[in-house]
């Protein structure tokens, strides 16, 4: 297939994470259609697959916040545009947006952006830090939450602003994909006790992510079978607080930290409910779309994205952030639904998140803008 198009993605670093996942997949469907992706990163474990998927990864210093090295990293940026012909520029995060929107204009090369979250602006040089965002061509929002604060905080238009949802693989979240042994390979590792009811906070140990919350409702609740797994690991103070916590409510054997998990269906096949208890708004909350792909039923506080994920009721459950009591009914809730129920839920969920939340969902959108910006660049 002969390549008709060039796209430089550009984020701090390939570490793993959301953002990160999604610039591989759109290196793949990139790929796929025979253009060319080119990534500039700091690096990290996720640059081979950059490769693998078929795109181009230049490393480059971009984490930094300093000026001066954003003026730096802004002309080496301009150098791999004309050295890859590249034709679109794609910022995805802010420090690195800066030095790409700066290559950008140097090199009269149309520029994007995607707001992954609505970013805090309580002080005037973090609103302008922020404006880097604003200023794409097209600016792409995960969620209509981010889009509406887009528009509302830093005037980004309508007429250019695009809302794509983040994407689940579908392939590889499917419940009926996922083996038993692996499976019972995690249950092992994990030491649950045969017959345990598994609650399950997957995300990484910061206090926004309401790992406190969950530690008092499961205290509400004052049930003796119950297993809280909390998947993505930390250090620190903050796991010390979650630690003690646990011990406070005696709840120290129910509440089990483990570091982050590379099989993540087969981790949520072992759950009976899934929270998402963030205390601040999340601009999307892809695990608890992971979640709901997999069939498993889910709690979510009730602001940001997951308004949008989860259908309250029908998908899933919605409690007001930071209510511990809400929180621990809503986990009565599901543990009570019968077999029929539950499996009623499970349809629902996986319907819902391969109508609206695929990883083809989201690439197809977003090349979508890439097809538009390309058409006005030749007219």
């Amino acid at each position: 297939m002969t390549r008709s198009y060039t796209v430089l993605q550009v984020l701090p670093a390939l570490d793993g994470g959301g953002v990160e996942r999604g610039t591989v997949e759109m290196v793949t469907a990139l790929a796929v259609r025979g253009e060319l992706a080119v990534v500039a990163s700091a690096g990290g474990p996720m640059a081979r697959e950059v490769e693998d998927a078929g795109g181009v990864h230049v490393e480059l210093p971009l984490k930094t916040k300093n000026p001066l090295a954003i003026l730096r990293n802004a002309g080496r940026l301009a150098e791999i545009i004309r050295r890859y012909n590249v034709d679109i520029v794609h910022a995805r995060s802010r420090a690195p947006a800066w030095s790409a929107y700066l290559a950008a204009r140097r090199t009269n090369c149309p520029f994007v952006t995607t707001f992954h979250n609505a970013y805090g602006a309580s002080h005037p040089l973090k609103r302008l830090y922020n404006s880097v965002m604003a200023k794409g061509a097209r600016v792409i929002a995960i969620s209509d939450f981010v889009g509406d604060y887009a528009t509302q905080t830093y005037g980004v238009p309508h007429a250019i602003l695009r809302m794509v949802p983040r994407g689940v693989e579908i392939g590889r979240f499917d419940p009926a994909k996922v083996e038993s042994a692996r499976v019972d390979g995690l249950r092992r590792a994990w030491h649950l006790p045969e017959g345990a009811v598994v609650v399950m906070l997957p995300g990484r140990l910061t206090r926004w992510k309401g790992q406190l919350v969950l530690i008092e409702a499961l205290a509400h609740l004052g049930r003796k079978d119950i297993v809280c797994l909390m998947v993505g690991g930390g250090s620190g103070d903050y796991r010390h607080e979650i630690e003690d916590a646990a011990v406070r409510h005696r709840l120290g054997g129910a509440v089990r930290i483990v570091e982050h998990c590379r099989d993540m269906p087969a981790a949520l096949m072992l759950a009976d409910v899934v929270v998402s208890a963030s205390t601040r708004p999340e601009g999307f909350g892809r695990v608890i779309v992971e979640a709901q792909a997999m069939g498993r039923p889910v709690i979510a506080t009730n602001h940001g994205g997951a308004r949008e994920s989860v259908i309250a009721g029908e998908t899933g459950f919605l409690v007001p952030p930071g209510d511990s009591a809400a929180l621990a009914q809503a986990i009565t809730q599901v543990l009570n639904l019968t077999p029929d129920q539950r499996m009623a839920l499970a349809v629902r969920e996986v319907d819902h998140v391969r109508a609206h939340f695929t990883t083809r969902t989201m690439t197809d959108a977003v090349i979508a803008v890439y097809d538009e910006l390309m058409q006005g660049k030749a007219a």
